[in-house]
């Protein structure tokens, strides 16, 4: 299972806000955590998305082209990847093997 932290930046919006293609790319991401693809937490500055990495880049092409779905002209997509194959752990696991070692 990969880690993926994504962040979608439309580009020539009327306001500086992006709060309303956040939202919506929140609800495409719920659609595929309701059907067991995915799971999700948005930050205050990007999304971290876990589940299998095809699926993950389905995902992101989806809310990558959720901007266009509204006269954007560009949307600039910037993805990091932690795909560790040789154990199984996830997003929640990692925070708390840090939070672990802040605790000796």
């Amino acid at each position: 299972m990969a880690i993926v932290d994504v962040t979608v930046i439309p580009i020539g919006t009327k306001t500086p806000s992006v709060s309303k293609y956040v939202a919506e790319i929140q609800k495409i991401l719920a659609s595929y955590q309701e059907a067991g693809k995915i799971h999700f937490q948005l930050t205050p500055m990007n999304t971290i998305i876990e589940g299998d990495l095809p699926v993950l880049f389905e995902v992101i092409q989806k809310i990558h082209e959720a901007p266009f779905q509204h006269n954007i002209e560009r949307v600039a997509t910037n993805i990091r990847i932690d795909d560790r194959r040789d154990v199984q752990r996830k997003m929640e696991d990692k925070v708390k093997r840090v939070q672990s070692l802040l605790e000796e």
